[in-house]
């Protein structure tokens, strides 16, 4: 009989935490400096007073299903919240709600070192203070698992986890092939050298004398970085960071304690990757899919597909794992559109959706995504269930500027929407994105904290 009480107690402080958790959510100030303070009610402060103690295990299971901002804003409604937030932090196998994609941007009112986190969950904005370097001076070249990888002023790479203000240093760009620094009289680098080809383009063979440019550091990014992404390695329980970089869309890594790239052979010209099966499948330009075991001490490789009969050498395609564990393939048509002083800018239009047929070496085009939203940009592509973010709409597709080059550019619009797969139609998600710098980019909210550096 005690046992069943107790129980009782437990269930009834549940479901009275989760019924004033919104109005406190709402109301109270946000945590830990990270997200923009709510001017704070008389109402709100008198009802924490009176506020009954919940068993700390009770507020963790409450917390447990709130997104991060949320859970942020929770912690600073009293001393016990707190405790719990930290407690919930400390043991994260036990927070496993999923996190609905936030966009990333910054704003010039906002200050050098903010970043907007715009929430669709909510649709509202929160404020993040970021450590130096400040973030509108980087790019955003990726995004995946709550990490952005961003180069900054001197063409250098960062990890930085935005809501928990984390950075980490990635290996130096010197240690990337075929970047060569040029020093001054007194040992500072001043430029960097970067072949303009290393490949023939039919043959693949190396150029025996290829064209060296040259290129101040706050440059070589502009010609040197195309995509970055961040994968969990399950050997060593931490990630992989996998970098698609000039001359030639060449492909390096560098794994948790490296102090250098790894350049990955053969290839060149990829375009997109994507981990799984403990396996990095990396797709290039025209078609061809090769994969790499990074597991072991030197990688391995082999060709997947060697080309796909019916591919189209489209600007800009994604590649995503879809829940029946297959490939799809994600086209992102443009149409060009006059923006003034003689410009004219792309605006996603369409969306093609393909099955990569592995055993037909084919594409097969699918109608739609059903129950399911898509996610592309600069961040790595997710394919997501409806049903589990009921903030979201089915069958759309949420896109952020991603062309060619144009991402890394202050002056073009941006290119950011969703698209309904029904009819094609799209829509804004928050106007004063259009002219932001960086270039906006996806990224699922994340608590995670590394316990040691990439690189030091």
């Amino acid at each position: 009989m005690e046992a069943c009480c107790s129980v009782a107690r437990i269930v009834s402080f549940a479901h009275f935490g989760l019924r004033i958790l919104p109005k406190f959510l709402a109301l109270s100030p946000d945590s830990l400096g990270k997200f923009r303070k709510v001017s704070p009610l008389m109402e709100t402060e008198t009802a924490v007073r009176n506020l009954p103690e919940l068993p700390q295990d009770v507020l963790m299971e409450i917390f447990s299903l709130l997104e991060i901002p949320d859970l942020m804003r929770a912690a600073s409604v009293s001393t016990s919240w707190r405790s719990a937030y930290t407690s919930l932090c400390n043991e994260l196998e036990q927070y496993k709600r999923p996190q609905t994609p936030c966009l990333l941007y910054t704003s010039e009112s906002a200050g050098e070192n903010v970043a907007c986190l715009y929430s669709l969950a909510e649709k509202r904005v929160y404020n993040l203070t970021l450590p130096d370097p400040p973030i509108r001076s980087r790019y955003l070249i990726g995004s995946s698992h709550g990490w952005l990888v961003t180069a900054d002023d001197k063409s250098e790479l960062h990890l930085i986890n935005p809501i928990t203000g984390q950075q980490i240093a990635l290996p130096p760009v010197i240690t990337i092939d075929y970047v060569e620094p040029i020093f001054d009289d007194a040992g500072t680098i001043v430029k960097y050298g970067l072949p303009e080809q290393v490949y023939c383009a039919e043959s693949g063979s190396k150029l025996v004398d290829p064209k060296m440019l040259t290129h101040a550091p706050d440059e070589l990014r502009d010609h040197l970085y195309v995509r970055a992404f961040i994968f969990p390695d399950p050997s060593a329980g931490s990630y992989i960071v996998v970098l698609i970089h000039g001359p030639d869309g060449e492909l390096s890594f560098a794994k948790i304690g490296d102090c250098k790239w790894t350049l990955l052979p053969p290839g060149c010209d990829y375009k997109e990757c994507i981990y799984m099966h403990d396996l990095l499948y990396a797709f290039t330009r025209t078609g061809r899919i090769d994969a790499f075991d990074l597991s072991g001490p030197s990688s391995t490789w082999s060709i997947i597909i060697d080309g796909i009969d019916n591919y189209i050498s489209w600007d800009m395609w994604y590649v995503v794992q879809a829940p029946w564990d297959r490939l799809l393939l994600v086209c992102r048509e443009n149409e060009l559109i006059d923006a003034g002083y003689e410009d004219l800018i792309g605006k996603t239009r369409k969306i093609l959706l393909y099955k990569v047929d592995m055993a037909a070496k084919a594409l097969v085009e699918i109608n739609g995504l059903h129950h399911h939203v898509l996610f592309l940009g600069r961040n790595q592509s997710q394919y997501l269930s409806a049903e589990e973010y009921p903030q979201l709409k089915e069958n759309h597709v949420y896109f952020a500027d991603d062309e060619e080059y144009s991402w890394k550019y202050k002056t073009n619009p941006r290119d950011i929407g969703v698209l309904n797969l029904d009819d094609d139609s799209t829509q804004e998600i928050v106007s004063p994105l259009w002219c932001s710098w960086p270039s906006p980019i996806w990224i699922t909210p994340s608590l995670t904290v590394m316990n040691f550096p990439l690189y030091e």
